[in-house]
């Protein structure tokens, strides 16, 4: 039974989503530490941190070998849309970067019907089109940033691929053990990428690459991306969810681009204002998806989106 939302809750899932605006920020902020090294420490400190929270809860970990294997390729998954998500923000901006992953619910329309073979809804292509009329502005008009914004979308994508992935074992495992595998499965595929990109030699323009911290204060920021935007947001999000309906809790999560967004552009200022034609571009896309589970009548399910915090599944 669906439990009565206070006011304090409301505010408590604003605050999440804020939360989870601010983490291609801190990817930003932790410059010039690579994002395979910025998701490897994010995600190694993470499982330690799910790792606490499932032994005070003496959670059971025990799934069978084939869903292990399942968990930890999707956990891999998560990994590299996280490299991609970082290094998004880094090609453009965070403003760009957000835009981009606001793509990642109706990319999901698009990836559904092809791997769990349904039939393509028609309000599908149509929104479909929408974002992609809103891609088209933003392209014209930044041109400059067309390769991050890119690698949002691509980052967008497989956000939305480990999501229907996972939709098969939401319903066998509690979220906390899917989160654990998964969050080592993305350590493991962080750790692949990290020794790649080491070997590629991989440096920015007029920047020395770091592929380990090397301040206090970037040690900081990786402790509240792990700590804070993932497992506190994670563990916060999943009893505030059970509070809500669906249609309030996905629509309220898809705001994250637009708290992202304004607090870039209050941290970093001037670097983050852009053309009047990519904010009706962004504007384009948000209202495709903030309107999708209204047209498509379908009940839907939602996950921690952008920076791919730990996944919740809104119909537990």
């Amino acid at each position: 039974m669906q439990k009565k939302a206070s006011l304090t809750d409301y505010f408590q899932l604003h605050f999440i989503v804020l939360i989870w605006g601010f983490t291609a920020i801190l990817g930003k902020l932790l410059q010039p530490l690579d994002p395979s090294a910025v998701v490897l420490f994010r995600t190694l400190l993470a499982v330690f941190g799910v790792g606490v929270v499932l032994t005070i809860r003496r959670q059971n970990l025990r799934v069978s070998t084939a869903d292990a294997w399942g968990l930890l390729g999707t956990g891999g998954l998560i990994g590299l849309h996280w490299v991609l998500f970082f290094l998004a923000a880094r090609l453009s901006n965070v403003s760009v970067c957000l835009a981009g992953m606001a793509t990642s619910s109706l990319w999901a329309s698009v990836l559904e019907p092809l791997l769990l073979r349904r039939r393509v809804r028609p309000v599908e292509v149509a929104l479909g089109g929408a974002v992609m009329a809103g891609l088209y502005l933003i392209f014209r008009f930044e041109f400059d940033k067309v390769v991050g914004l890119a690698v949002a979308v691509g980052s967008a994508m497989l956000s939305s691929l480990f999501t229907i992935i996972n939709s098969r074992f939401t319903h066998k495992y509690d979220a906390l053990v899917i989160s654990f595998y998964e969050m080592t499965g993305a350590l493991l595929g962080a750790i692949i990428l990290w020794l790649l990109v080491q070997q590629l030699n991989v440096q920015e323009a007029g920047i020395v690459v770091q592929y380990v911290p090397q301040t206090g204060m970037q040690w900081l920021w990786l402790l509240v991306l792990s700590m804070v935007c993932t497992v506190y947001a994670y563990t916060v999000g999943v009893s505030l969810l059970r509070k809500f309906s669906a249609y309030l809790a996905i629509l309220t999560v898809n705001l994250e681009p637009v708290y992202g967004i304004l607090l870039a552009l209050l941290i970093f200022g001037d670097t983050e204002h852009m053309t009047s034609g990519f904010y009706i571009g962004t504007l384009v896309i948000l209202i495709a998806v903030l309107v999708y589970p209204f047209l498509s009548g379908q009940k839907p399910t939602t996950t921690t989106p952008t920076g791919g915090d730990l996944e919740i599944d809104i119909n537990q």
